[in-house]
């Protein structure tokens, strides 16, 4: 189990620096992050937690990326979990991390040197479960004495990333669409 963890950790460094090339001093890196998943239907209402993801922001470019090791996400109900990690459902042995490779749209807009909060437009590629898919969301990013914090709040659709209940507990107990909150501190 430590040799999977330690595998996903420098797998998700690995990624983040090959991804934008050896100019640190033009990155910001985040590893104080949150990422919520939201689903909700009659049934019930599932919440899980992540704080273990990595990210990246280009102030020259806006290009962004997360890495997202999968198993980090933490449930209230430890069946949830266990689930969740199941090959039927995420499969987070074979696919342990999820990624977001990306672009603030409208960086130039953003003034990280001025206190406000900047709405922005990301768009990019997102990978979960070995299926990648083109997202374009809305965010904001906020400028606080020299704080940046990045924020979203979007939907996607699981079936979109192989995640599919025909019949069951599953397909009445989660939704179709489920809510994801990014929120990420970066480091200057």
């Amino acid at each position: 189990m430590k040799t999977l963890k330690f595998k996903q950790i420098l797998l998700s460094f690995s990624i983040l620096f090959l991804s934008f090339g050896l100019f640190a001093q033009k990155q910001l890196i985040t590893t104080d992050t949150h990422i919520r998943f939201f689903s909700t239907t009659p049934a019930e209402d599932i919440e899980s937690n992540n704080y273990a993801s990595t990210g990246t922001l280009n102030i020259e470019t806006g290009d962004v990326a997360f890495s997202v090791p999968m198993q980090s996400f933490e449930f209230e109900k430890s069946l949830m979990q266990r689930h969740f990690n199941q090959k039927r459902f995420l499969n987070t042995s074979e696919f342990p991390i999820a990624q977001l490779v990306g672009k603030v749209e409208d960086f130039g807009k953003v003034d990280l040197s001025q206190n406000g909060t900047y709405n922005v437009i990301v768009s990019g590629e997102m990978t979960i479960k070995g299926e990648t898919n083109s997202f374009r969301e809305p965010g904001t990013i906020k400028v606080s004495n020299g704080q940046i914090v990045a924020n979203s709040k979007f939907f996607i659709t699981l079936a979109e990333y192989g995640v599919t209940f025909s019949g069951g507990k599953p397909a009445s107990n989660i939704a179709d669409k489920v809510e994801v909150t990014v929120v990420a501190e970066y480091e200057r």
